[in-house]
Parts: structure tokens; sequence; C-alpha cells
């Protein structure tokens, strides 16, 4: 069976996917891309001495060069002037095995990577994802509710189920009844004249009933949304007329609401406006969770506590047996060698030998698939000179 994907999102539960169906050979190939008018005729080039680049390690394994060919068919016919003429993104990705083709459009460059493995090579996509955190967007008026899941690099409505969509219509149904309440339709909140912000005065009647109105509506979609977000820890973005944030505060039950929210028309607002002003939100908070997993790191190798380590021979075990609660790795270099999960011997080659693996990348999709977190980074970023350091859950 052969799958398809042409996307510019990627998740963590996409690479676990890519795992899952992965059977040897798999062949997994990055490249950089170039943009313009000129430039952009470089790509076809470089992808073809990619391709030649995979034929000849498949070669190297002892796949016949007429099977090679054959094997990587489905990558040749991505190379048509329609596909470099519409694509014009900075990375492309392809995964390659004997039941899956995939390709991704990446909006970074991407270091120019052949590997042929017994698993994908997937490291060099963590720091897409890592600094790529999921968020949401509620985005609210009386008239027009939407839910938004998004990343760094993209955005999408979602649909939730009973989610209310405007507040006259949501009044007049019986939504307290599983409380053993009957909330009858008033007319409250239904005149056409009452619009967001046009009240009859401070501290009138007409303007506290209609805030109640809003507050119960409110107090629904809180409710709608719960089932969706019960097990969520992503941040929850507001955008909307801004005197509606503190009339959804007093009805979120949600923890990870953020603070600030985009005081936006919801109703002419593109989704992908959207993404970029809640990206400038939230960002902050990845990079502090970050930078606190990086604290946790130097305080538990300082203390010699067996939590901690920078060697590669004990993280590599760890992160397969689902030890490893943080691992911070590496993004552009790979150590080869090979791991047996009986013995839990690891072995390093300074060149790659045959059935070789990138044990960087092994360490960082192990942790990942036992839920823990990866943090790619540069290698002056990372918290120890070696390359791969990491936090034990025991």
């Amino acid at each position: 069976m052969t799958y398809f994907l042409h996307i510019l999102l990627l998740t963590v539960d996409e690479l676990k996917n890519l795992v899952a169906k992965a059977k040897p050979p798999c062949v997994s190939l990055y490249m950089p891309m170039q943009k313009g008018s000129t430039e952009v005729r470089q790509n076809p080039i470089r992808f073809k001495n990619l391709i030649r680049q995979a034929e000849e390690r498949l070669d190297a394994i002892g796949i016949r060069n007429t099977e090679a060919v054959d094997f990587l068919k489905a990558a040749h016919e991505l190379d048509t002037p329609e596909f470099w003429e519409e694509h014009q993104e900075r990375g492309l990705v392809i995964f390659v095995s004997p039941d899956v083709f995939r390709y991704y459009l990446l909006p970074d460059e991407v270091p120019e990577i052949v590997v042929v493995d017994g698993q994908f090579h997937l490291k060099p996509l963590l720091p897409l994802i890592q600094n790529n955190g999921r968020f949401y967007v509620l985005a609210l008026s009386q008239d027009n509710v939407r839910f938004f899941q998004g990343t760094r690099y993209s955005i999408k409505e979602i649909e939730v189920e009973n989610l209310p969509k405007d507040l006259q219509t949501a009044l007049q149904y019986d939504e307290t009844a599983g409380e053993g309440q009957q909330r009858n339709a008033t007319g409250r909140g239904t005149n056409p004249a009452s619009q967001p912000g046009e009240f009859h005065g401070q501290g009138s009647p007409d303007r506290d009933e209609h805030q109640k109105d809003i507050l119960q509506f409110f107090h629904l979609i809180d409710r709608a949304l719960h089932p969706k977000l019960k097990t969520a820890s992503a941040p929850l973005v507001l955008a909307g007329v801004e005197y509606l944030f503190a009339i959804y505060r007093q009805a979120n039950s949600y923890q990870h609401l953020v603070e600030e929210g985009i005081n936006v028309n919801v109703d002419i607002v593109k989704p992908e406006e959207l993404r970029d002003r809640a990206w400038s939100l939230v960002e902050p908070q990845f990079l502090q969770a970050q930078q606190q997993a990086m604290e946790r790191y130097q305080e538990l190798a300082g203390a010699s506590t067996g939590k901690a380590s920078d060697d590669l021979t004990e993280i590599v075990p760890a992160a397969y047996y689902q030890r490893v609660d943080s691992l911070f790795v590496a993004s552009d270099r790979q150590l080869w060698g090979d791991f047996n999960t009986e013995t839990m011997a690891v072995n390093l080659h300074s060149e790659p030998e045959p059935d070789d693996e990138d044990l960087l990348d092994f360490a960082a999709v192990y942790t990942l698939l036992n839920g823990g977190t990866v943090y790619a980074l540069a290698p002056e970023d990372l918290p120890t000179s070696a390359p791969a350091a990491a936090i034990f859950r025991f």
C-alpha cells in the first residue's frame, strides 16, 4: 500500500505514524529548496543528484540498480516542471519504504541528506516540530464562533461537536436541562439593536442583562470545548472584540488560557493573521519550557543524581526502554553505530558501516514514541559539549 502526502504541517503524531509504518529498507531524502525565478532551476538538478545517491546506497546494501530505480519510482515521478514551478518552499523531505511513500514541503531549510536505514531518519524535522508548538485560537463574537488549531507555520479550523455558533440561537435551547434547569427563550440578547459595545449607559439594566446573556453563551462554549481540551495542554488564545475577553474568562475552565488576547474583528480576519498574532503570544511560553528543562538538566547533572547524562551509550538504551523524560540533541549531527536491544550494548563507529543507524536519531525517535520531549538544537545551544544530553525519569 502506498501512502502519499503533500503537506506543510508536521506533528509528533505524524512522525509516530511514520515510525509505525516503516519497513526496511527506508530511504530518507532531505533537500533544501531554492526560491525565485532563476534559483528555482537548481532544484531539479539537486533532486536528481540526491536520487542518484539513494540508488547508490540501495546498491550498497545489495539491491540491484534496476530494483532500486523501481523502488524509487514514485519519487522520480515528482520531478516534473509543474512540481518545481508550483512548489517553491524552503525544504523538501521524501520518505520511501516498501509500504510508504510520503513527501513534505517545509517552511524552513533542511540539510542535504540521504539516509538508507532500517527506519526513517527523522531528526532534521525535530526543530520544525519543537519550535512549531501547537496552540488553539477561539475566535469569539456574538454572531460567529470558530475554533482553530495552529502551529508556527499552519492553522486550520476544527469542528467541535455542540459548539454554539451565535448567541441568539444558543440561548433559545435548553442547554442546562442536564442540571435540572430550563433556560427559556426570553428574547434577552436577541434585540438586533443590541450590538457589541452598544449598551444603554453605565450599569444600566439592559447592559447588565445583556452581559449575563453573553456570559451564559460563553459557558455553553466552554462546555462544548471541554471534551476536546480536557487532556490538552496547548495554549488557548482568545480572538475578538477586547471587552469579550474578561467575560469569557469568567466562564473558562481550561487552565492553559493565555492572558492576552487578539483584539480583532473575527468576521473579516484571515486565519493566517490569527496564526501569526497568536504565535507572537505563545512563542515565549515554548521557549520558557525549553529553558526550564535546560536548568533542570544542569541541576541534576551537577548533583550527580544519576538522573541526567550526556553519555550516548547510556542515553540510547534509556530512550528505548522509556526512561528518557527530556532529550537535548544536536540537530545537524549524525553518530553512526548499532544498538542491541537484548544486551543493551551500544557500539559507535567513526564511519557508517552496513546496517548502522544514526544513534542520535534513534534516541530522539524513541524518546518521542515513549512520551518524552525532544529539543533538537544547534550544537552551541546544547546544555553540554556532547551531542546529546538527557534527563531520566528514573
